[in-house]
């Protein structure tokens, strides 16, 4: 990456099993739960695939507002989502399709212009864990490079276990720590839903020594305050650092 690193960034990444496991959502809550405890909080995402409009016309990602809504330092969408791309679709095909190339340099610089307004910065990444950016780097690169600790989303759904598991160990393998997972139910009927998450819990904590930062239930409404009730303060203490 440059040899770019952002290593005294406060904070956090967080990263999913796949995409639409709610990491947006997460990420939300997480920005709400500093905020009300005092802490300037600020949403950032580098990467962000598919715009629509709104009432008067204009451009918007749904993420990126989720993320400036949620913060407690106001910021203008673009410092908060630096690389906006108009198809929903993977970023380096968005991008391509979009005529543009992903600055990895940009994306560094725009995360510590962020941090500098804020005391914590929640980065929410594209898609799952390893999502190509470019002909030659992909997230991973970009997460190591600004020396976060990483939260997992989990969708909870049949296959979790499987998709959890692979993407903690993918982090590891790549030298990136797992500081803690969330678990978000995707699918209501679910069936053993509380055997697998007792699953991820043990499973989580024997390979990575990674604690579970709360599990949010399935909302009909799932704003930052609401997801926030389901997350674990003591955890998220430790998570920031302010034990």
């Amino acid at each position: 990456m440059s040899g770019i690193t952002h290593e005294g960034l406060r904070g956090c990444f967080v990263t999913g099993t796949d995409t639409g496991v709610g990491k947006s959502h997460v990420s939300a809550a997480l920005l709400h739960w500093l905020g009300q405890r005092g802490h300037r909080a600020a949403g950032y995402k580098p990467v962000a695939s598919g715009l629509e409009r709104d009432d008067q016309g204009r451009l918007f990602n749904d993420d990126v507002e989720q993320l400036r809504r949620a913060g407690s330092v106001p910021l203008p969408a673009a410092l908060i989502g630096p690389c906006q791309l108009h198809t929903a679709c993977a970023p380096h095909i968005a991008a391509e399709i979009d005529g543009v190339s992903i600055d990895r340099v940009a994306l560094l610089r725009g995360a510590q212009a962020v941090a500098q307004r804020a005391d914590f910065i929640v980065v929410e990444g594209a898609g799952g864990l390893v999502i190509p950016l470019g002909a030659d780097w992909d997230s991973t690169q970009l997460m190591r490079a600004l020396g976060l600790p990483v939260v997992m989303v989990v969708g909870l759904r049949l296959g979790c276990l499987n998709h959890a598991i692979l993407t903690a160990d993918g982090l590891a393998q790549r030298g990136l720590r797992l500081a803690g997972w969330v678990g978000n139910l995707i699918d209501p009927g679910m069936p053993y839903l509380q055997r697998n998450v007792e699953t991820l819990r043990d499973e989580l904590s024997r390979r990575h020594q990674t604690p579970c930062l709360g599990v949010v239930p399935h909302l009909a409404n799932p704003d930052p305050a609401a997801v926030a009730q389901h997350l674990h303060g003591t955890a998220l203490q430790g998570l920031f650092g302010l034990e």
